[in-house]
């Protein structure tokens, strides 16, 4: 990635990275270049880390199901490694584990001393309510426990809107069958189809979130990067333009491109400042086309996906985040300007289909979109397992989806 990498002193301590999707393996590799022994942990032996040449990840038990077994193998790996590791999570499934249990691992692992503060964002209804008591723009918002509250929101909210669980693992525990089966949202375009989609739900998750859609392209989002140290010092930041996501219109962003936005990121830093906020966290936000405001989609306080795009602008959130977190003076980091596109191969292969569905992405564009400088979430050539299944993955997808499209058209 640079010439010259920083490196670790000899005598810095170990990390561990709660969490082996893809986030989590690169969580792994940024600080195993820079000299760190570095591992990582999952209760999924599916995930990328299992399979990596960062690896291979170490299978522990979930802590929704099984917490006390959880906090028997964190004690046993705090003991393997020999003294306290800085742990990092990666997935909100880890951020709420440590979070729940912050005492007794503070004694075998170096915390964000945010941990708190974390989990309260990792769940979507606490998140929005410190949101709303802190002045953080967002969307028509609320909280459904009940069929008859949720009539009471349907006179209110815009169509369409959105329906979600409070956490999204929440809809994990849905038949394979269910249409909203490890969904994270659901989309109803009126008053019934909301009626019926809480109905779908109800059983399971009686409590919902209902939300305005922010209205305006997908080119209005902006995924706002940035850590925090142990004062609440911002110690790195940058910000990326959305071009495409999956699913269409809402989903995360399968391409992306460096971008200089001051208002998202005044909108952003001035929200996390004010909390007290500490560590790591990428926000997603979006210009509202109805009154030119930027509001906030989502807080992930973790290393996330689209926290990959940061070390291509030179700012490595990993890195910075492990020499705060030992105590290491680190001096604000900022993009060096780079211009390319970051792009996430596998959620390209239904994103392509979709956007030329609905007319808005050309081969062309899509030509031109693949111009280098080009940067990767899901390929690299030294992880040749995964990179393999991905690029597997993403051709035949690709050709499915693609296949789809013209049948349907």
């Amino acid at each position: 990635m640079h010439k010259k990498t920083a490196k670790a002193k000899t005598g810095w301590p170990p990390a561990v990275i709660a969490g082996a999707f893809q986030t989590g393996v690169l969580g792994v590799r940024s600080l195993q270049r820079r000299g760190v022994k570095t591992l990582c942990f999952d209760c999924n032996p599916r995930m990328q880390g299992f399979r990596s040449t960062y690896g291979p990840a170490r299978l522990c038990p979930n802590p929704d199901v099984e917490p006390e077994k959880w906090l028997d193998f964190m004690k046993d790996l705090a003991r393997e490694l020999g003294e306290k590791a800085v742990l990092i999570p990666s997935s909100d499934r880890y951020v709420t584990a440590i979070a729940n249990h912050s005492e007794m691992l503070k004694e075998y692992f170096l915390l964000n001393p945010g941990i708190e503060l974390q989990g309260i964002l990792a769940l979507k209804q606490t998140q929005y309510q410190l949101a709303a008591e802190n002045e953080m723009p967002m969307p028509f918002t609320s909280r459904v426990n009940t069929l008859d509250e949720l009539v009471t929101v349907t006179k209110k909210v815009a169509y369409p809107c959105l329906i979600k669980p409070w956490h999204f693992r929440e809809w994990e525990h849905f038949q394979k069958t269910h249409p909203f089966y490890c969904q994270k949202i659901a989309v109803a375009n009126s008053e019934q189809e909301l009626i019926d989609c809480y109905r779908l739900v109800q059983e399971k998750t009686p409590q919902v979130i209902v939300q305005d859609i922010i209205q305006g392209p997908d080119t209005s989002k902006r995924v706002y990067l940035s850590c925090y140290d142990n004062t609440g010092r911002r110690i790195a930041n940058a910000m990326f333009k959305e071009l495409r996501c999956v699913p269409f219109g809402m989903g995360p962003a399968s391409v992306t491109e460096p971008v200089i936005d001051l208002e998202a990121d005044r909108v952003c830093d001035a929200f996390l400042k004010k909390i007290g906020y500490k560590g790591i966290c990428e926000i997603e936000v979006k210009r509202d086309n109805r009154d030119g405001k930027v509001k906030l989609i989502e807080a992930n306080p973790r290393l996330s996906g689209g926290g990959d795009a940061a070390p291509y602008a030179g700012v490595d959130l990993c890195w910075i985040h492990y020499q705060d977190m030992i105590g290491q003076t680190v001096e604000p980091v900022t993009p060096t300007g780079k211009r390319f596109q970051h792009i996430v191969l596998r959620a390209e292969a239904t994103a392509i289909p979709e956007y030329m569905r609905a007319g808005l992405l050309t081969w062309k564009d899509l030509f031109k979109s693949y111009k280098p400088p080009l940067a990767f979430f899901d390929f690299d050539l030294r992880d040749w397992r995964n990179s393999m299944e991905t690029i597997v993955v993403f051709i035949w997808a690709l050709i499915s989806n693609l296949i789809r499209r013209n049948k349907v058209d």
